[in-house]
Parts: C-alpha cells; sequence; structure tokens
C-alpha cells in the first residue's frame, strides 16, 4: 500500500470519527479524549483505524462514549471491515456480562488477526508470481558472476541484497545453491532435460527452487550428474 493510500485512509476514518461525535455533542478530539479518558495518542490510533490495537477496556469506554457497540467500533476503526460476521451480538447492550462482552472482543481481535494474514499471504503470492523469473533465473546468473570476475554484471550483485532480505522477512528459502550436488528428490527437484530419475541419485542444481516454511513455492531445477 502507498503512503498517499495511507493518507486517504486516515482522513476518511478521522471523518467517520467526526460524524459519530457530532452525533453524540462532542466537537473536538480533546473533549473526546478526556470524556472517554484516552491519551490523544490513543485517539489518533483510532484515526488510522488500528482499533485494534488498543486495549479492551480503553475501546469499551469510547464504544460508550460514542453511543456505538463495541463490534461496530472495531468494525469501522480496524480496516478491515469485512472480515467481521453480521451476527454478532451488540456488546454495548448490559444484557452481556463484562467476560461476554470480553469474549467477543477477544473474537473480534482473532478475526482481524486471521484476516491480516490471508491478506499479508495473498499479497506475498502476488509479488512472487511477478517476480517469479527473477527469483528462478538470478541465482543462476549470480552464481556465474561470482565465478568470473571479468563478467559485467559481478559489480551489480550487491544491489540485490535488499531481495535477499525481503525473502528472509517473508521465511523463503532457497532449495540449495546453485552449483550444489545433492541427492534427486522429484518432490523438491525437477530434471532440466525432463524424463526421471532415480530417488537419490546425485544432481547438481542449476535453478534454485524455494520453500516458504512446510510449503513447496518452486521446486529446483537439476541435472544428473555424469562421471
Amino acid at each position: 500500500m502507498t503512503s498517499s493510500s495511507l493518507q486517504s485512509d486516515s482522513i476518511g476514518y478521522t471523518q467517520q470519527l467526526r460524524q459519530l461525535m457530532q452525533a453524540v455533542g462532542i466537537d473536538s478530539f480533546r473533549v473526546l479524549a478526556e470524556q472517554s479518558q484516552l491519551s490523544r495518542r490513543a485517539v489518533d490510533t483510532i484515526r488510522q483505524g488500528k482499533a485494534e490495537t488498543l486495549k479492551y477496556q480503553d475501546l469499551l469506554r469510547l464504544s460508550q462514549v460514542l453511543k456505538i457497540s463495541l463490534s461496530e467500533l472495531m468494525a469501522s476503526f480496524s480496516g478491515l471491515p469485512s472480515s467481521l460476521p453480521s451476527s454478532l451480538p451488540d456488546v454495548s447492550q448490559p444484557s452481556l456480562t463484562k467476560d461476554e462482552i470480553h469474549a467477543e472482543y477477544q473474537l473480534l481481535k482473532q478475526q482481524l488477526e486471521q484476516q491480516r494474514q490471508l491478506l499479508r499471504s495473498e499479497f506475498q503470492q502476488e509479488s512472487l508470481q511477478i517476480l517469479e523469473s527473477l527469483l528462478l533465473q538470478l541465482p543462476t546468473a549470480a552464481h556465474a558472476a561470482q565465478t568470473n570476475a571479468t563478467m559485467p554484471a559481478r559489480n551489480l550483485l550487491p544491489l540485490l541484497r535488499p531481495l535477499d532480505r525481503l525473502l528472509k522477512h517473508w521465511g523463503i528459502t532457497a532449495i540449495a545453491e546453485v552449483g550444489a550436488e545433492i541427492a534427486y528428490d522429484p518432490h523438491k527437484h525437477k530434471l532440466d532435460e525432463g524424463g526421471e530419475a532415480e530417488i537419490g541419485a546425485p544432481a547438481i542444481v542449476r535453478y534454485v527452487g524455494y520453500e516458504q516454511g512446510e510449503k513447496l513455492l518452486y521446486r529446483a531445477t537439476v541435472r544428473l550428474k555424469t562421471y
């Protein structure tokens, strides 16, 4: 998400909060903070659409001041309203006990986190598809450059380190290294010349593959070792 879209989202949350404040006769964020016993930083957090990062007690007081349910507050200012079920009870009703309200709040937080993880996974998969040819061929080009001091691309290799850090941050690891001798495993390797080979047959990695935890993203391309 770009900085401009983040700024646009913050403006949208602020406008929505102002509308709720006007509905209950609150004309400033300072007054809102005083009546709900929140810090200005907490109010700013709401204006940024990060309600799920605040304490349960703070959100409950704010929902009471704004005269909306806790579930509505979370749905409106969490940034992920589509993840919340429409059938959740109104936790602002006095018929619910404090423990029941807290349980609903914890459920909302859990659903938000699950949605965030899903969106993060989808973003990573889309990014990997765009970068696929680079991810699969770059290590081979880098290996060739490292073994040939006269190769022009050698001086560009340090510029590619941010990509390595990104993959590490996403928990993505390479399957072996280019030029490494490995035991052939059809689940993780594929033959560059096609065909089949016995499991455990000596092979040389030509193009790396990638894994993310226990998930296989790309099989490594190998050639059988000849003697």
